[in-house]
């Protein structure tokens, strides 16, 4: 598969830079199977001269999402995929740099179809995007905007992909086995690695365990693993595996929740080794010796359970500030800023007076709590189901009183019947990370919700 990509900018250094626009079209060799284009608030201002060229303004980007709310859909979208654009290490750089600054190494096979045209269609005067498309009739609508051009790009790998499936295509869609790998690692037991959902395990010779992951696709994550040559941890790692073995789980919930369990339970090294959380601020609610219910934003450490999780303290300071201003809060009693009285907003009439007194609070607490409330399960008591690991089968996760209780797989015939499906659970420990797992994929996907 292929994630075809194109970015606009601010302009051309991925440091100082960012990104104004992304186009991410899904492909799997013969068309088009998902696509995703948004503008992207990059949060700085747009030179004019940028404006000039994309046609990308300030105002057209103000509403727009900014990088961290899409992170995880170009994650989720891009993983297991080939990393296709023109001129490659552009558009690939830029993603890195974002994904760096909210603290989550971003790694993808790459493919650049400037030197993949050149190989294909040698001889041209120019492999520019707008003169390749030129000389070979392809359509390039809405130039130097990502949609456009990502979807020309589209349009060029299948032209050339079609001009020489046989030699390029094959190279690209199986790449061969990586170079130096562990004697103990066989060719023999690659070929085992499933193409399914689930958590995988890497041994080292001595039998101990050094690393644990999820992926949609284990053939293809571990496949990444032992291609990847871009830190010296990593090759490290990719020698000392002699052996893999997985667990399938028929769903990513599933996966992220074994995962996280396993992690936590058996802390392999290469696990301990690397900063794999990228959700490592959270969003704390206390109450105050007045009684008022205040807010704080700080680091996932601790046993303190945190209301929400952000990927940058940034991040959770521009949404609770956001959530202040929506629910009529105290950004005092937020946490957003220190004064020795009443906060700025009481000065222009946007506090009702909790940081003074003059709001009681219980007054206060009810919008408080309301706020509160957006992140609590609609149930107290519930099942989620998902797909299992067969046609048949049924995946079940199980909340009781609020509180994580385990996952279990059951036949699908038994959807209707609750206490069944209950005694399929097999119980695993509670933590804040969990939730935060299951909030988010309950926000992205459908499942069926069982009350209990």
């Amino acid at each position: 598969m292929f994630a075809v990509i194109d970015i606009e900018t601010t302009g051309g250094s991925p440091k100082s830079d960012k990104i104004t626009e992304i186009a991410i079209y899904i492909h799997d060799g013969l068309q088009i199977v998902d696509e995703f284009v948004t503008l992207v608030n990059p949060e700085i201002r747009i030179p004019y001269f940028i404006t000039g060229l994309t046609g990308i303004t300030n105002e057209m980007v103000a509403d727009a999402p900014r990088f961290f709310e899409i992170a995880r859909k170009v994650v989720e979208m891009t993983e297991g995929n080939v990393f296709v654009a023109h001129n490659v290490n552009f558009d690939y750089s830029f993603l890195r740099q974002e994904f760096k600054s909210l603290g989550f190494e971003y790694n993808r096979k790459t493919l650049d179809t400037i030197r993949l045209a050149r190989q294909v269609v040698p001889g041209l005067k120019s492999y520019s995007l707008g003169k390749l498309c030129d000389s070979l009739s392809i359509p390039l609508n809405g130039r130097h905007r990502a949609g456009g051009d990502a979807l020309a790009t589209v349009r060029l790998l299948e032209e050339l992909l079609n001009r020489d499936r046989k030699n390029v295509a094959a190279k690209i869609l199986k790449p061969g086995y990586p170079e130096g790998l562990n004697e103990h690692l066989s060719k023999k037991k690659l070929d085992r690695l499933p193409e399914e959902t689930g958590v995988y395990y890497f041994w080292d010779e001595r039998g101990e365990l050094i690393y644990i992951g999820k992926s949609k696709n284990i053939r293809t994550r571990v496949f990444q693993h032992l291609h990847n040559q871009t830190t010296q941890k990593a090759m490290e790692m990719r020698d000392r595996i002699a052996e893999i073995t997985w667990e399938l789980t028929g769903n990513e919930l599933i996966a992220l929740l074994l995962e996280s369990d396993e992690i936590k339970k058996l802390k392999p090294i290469y696990n301990r080794a690397q900063r794999r959380n990228i959700w490592n601020f959270a969003l704390f609610t206390y109450t105050d010796h007045q009684g008022y219910i205040r807010f704080s934003i700080g680091k996932t450490e601790g046993e303190n359970p945190p209301v929400c999780t952000f990927t940058s303290k940034r991040e959770g300071r521009d949404l609770l500030a956001d959530w202040v201003q929506q629910y009529q809060l105290c950004p005092k009693l937020a946490g957003l800023y220190e004064s020795g009285g009443a906060c700025f907003h009481r000065g222009i009439g946007e506090c009702r007076g909790a940081c003074t007194g003059e709001e009681s609070a219980d007054d206060y607490n009810q919008r408080a709590k309301l706020l509160l409330d957006r992140f609590e399960y609609e149930h107290d008591d519930f099942l989620i189901l998902d797909q299992g690991r067969k046609p048949e089968e049924v995946a079940v996760v199980c909340i009781e009183h609020g509180q994580y209780r385990g996952f279990g797989f059951t036949s699908a015939e038994n959807e209707g019947n609750p206490d069944v499906l209950r005694d399929s659970i097999c119980f695993y420990s509670d933590n804040r990370d969990i939730h935060s797992l299951i909030r988010l994929y309950l926000r992205k996907n459908k499942v069926k919700i069982i009350p209990l």
